[in-house]
C-alpha cells in the first residue's frame, strides 16, 4: 500500500500542529501539503518549533487536491463554509476537528467519530466529524453506563480542561499572567459540548439524560479531568463489569481501579475511566489529553479506521510519568 497523501486545512493552530507531529512520523502517511492563510511561504517549524529537524513543508496558500485524506483544523463555523466554496472530490476523505457537522441535524453525510461509540460505522465512513474534547472524557464515563440502563437520576458533571482547550488565539483568560495559580468557571450549564453529549448517550440508552455540567479552566496546559455522578442501583462490582466489557476491545480506553491522575493521559492517546460507589450513587471519573484523544490524535485513530490500518498506528505515545 502508498502511502496515505495528507492535506491539513488550517494548518498553523494547536491541533493542526498535532496532527503533523503525528502523521509525519505515522508509517502509513506523507503530509504533501499544510495550508494557512496567516503563514503562507513560511516554514512549518517556524511556527511548530518542535518539528525542527522532522519536515522541510512550507505552508500553502492553497489547498492540494492530490490528496487522499483532508483533516480541516480550521474554527468552528469555518469548516462548513470552506467546504461549500470548495468542492472535495469524492476519492478524498474528510476528518473536521470543529463542531460543524457533530450533531444529527447538522450532519450532511458526516459520521460522528467516537470510536468507542461508532467505530463499525466509522469504518465505512468518507466523512468523519471529531468529537469535542469535553465531549470525549465526559462521554468514555458515561456510555457504558448509558447503554446498561444503570443511570437512574439526572447526570452531575464537572470538568477541568488545561488552556490548549481555548485554541492558539490569545484571550484574557488564556495569558500566562491571568490563567497560573487560577481557576475559573465558565459556560456552567450551556456548553457547547452538552448537545452532542446528550445524542450519544440517546443513542446508546434509547432515552435522553439530563447532564448538568460545570467546566472550569484549569491552570495547566493540556488534560481534562471529569467526575460525573449518578444515581443507580448496581453495585460497585457490577458497574466495573459493564465498563470493562464495554471497552474490553478499545485500544486506548482502560479501565482503572486506582484513582488516576492527569500525567496517566498527557502526551498519550488514551482515555482512563475509574469508578468508585457512594451510598446510591456512582462517581465515573475520566480523563483524557484534550489535543490527542480529544482532537488531533482520536483524529489519526479515526483516519486509521477509516483506510483499514490498525486503529492504534502511529498513536502508540508515551506519557510524562514525572
Amino acid at each position: 500500500m502508498s502511502k496515505i497523501r495528507v492535506g491539513i486545512y488550517g494548518a498553523a493552530g494547536y491541533t493542526a500542529g498535532e496532527l503533523m507531529r503525528l502523521l509525519i512520523h505515522h508509517p502509513k502517511t506523507e503530509v504533501v501539503c499544510a495550508q494557512s492563510e496567516s503563514q503562507v511561504g513560511k516554514k512549518v517549524t517556524e511556527i511548530h518549533t518542535d518539528l525542527i529537524g522532522d519536515t522541510s513543508l512550507v505552508f500553502s496558500a492553497d489547498l492540494d487536491q492530490n490528496i487522499d485524506v483532508l483533516f480541516l483544523c480550521k474554527g468552528h463555523g469555518e469548516s462548513r463554509v470552506f467546504l461549500e466554496r470548495h468542492p472535495i472530490p469524492d476519492s478524498v476523505k474528510v476528518i473536521d476537528l470543529s463542531n460543524d457537522f457533530r450533531l444529527k441535524a447538522d450532519a450532511d453525510g458526516f459520521v460522528y467519530g467516537l470510536p468507542e461509540l461508532n467505530g463499525s460505522a466509522i469504518q465505512k465512513a468518507t466523512k468523519i466529524a471529531n468529537p469535542g474534547c469535553f465531549a470525549t472524557c465526559i462521554q468514555v464515563g458515561l456510555l457504558p453506563a448509558a447503554q446498561a440502563g444503570i443511570i437512574q437520576s439526572e447526570i452531575h458533571t464537572t470538568g477541568i480542561t488545561g488552556s490548549t482547550g481555548a485554541g492558539q488565539s490569545l484571550s484574557p483568560t488564556s495569558h500566562f499572567s491571568w490563567r497560573n495559580e487560577n481557576m475559573s468557571v465558565y459556560k456552567a450549564f450551556t456548553h457547547q459540548h452538552l448537545d452532542e453529549i446528550g445524542e450519544s448517550i440517546s443513542q446508546l440508552a434509547g432515552k435522553a439524560h439530563v447532564v448538568n455540567f460545570i467546566p472550569f479552566r484549569g491552570n495547566f496546559t493540556r488534560g481534562i479531568i471529569a467526575t460525573s455522578y449518578f444515581e443507580t442501583e448496581a453495585s460497585e462490582a457490577e458497574a466495573y463489569a459493564l465498563y470493562e466489557a464495554f471497552y474490553k476491545d478499545q485500544p486506548f480506553t482502560h479501565v482503572t481501579n486506582k484513582n488516576p491522575d492527569l500525567k496517566m493521559v498527557v502526551n498519550t492517546n488514551k482515555a482512563v475511566v475509574y469508578l468508585k460507589k457512594e451510598g446510591n450513587k456512582l462517581l465515573a471519573i475520566s480523563m483524557i489529553d484534550n489535543l490527542l484523544k480529544g482532537a488531533s490524535g482520536q483524529a489519526v485513530q479515526n483516519m486509521n479506521l477509516i483506510f483499514g490500518l490498525e486503529e492504534s498506528m502511529g498513536l502508540n505515545l508515551k506519557p510524562t510519568g514525572f
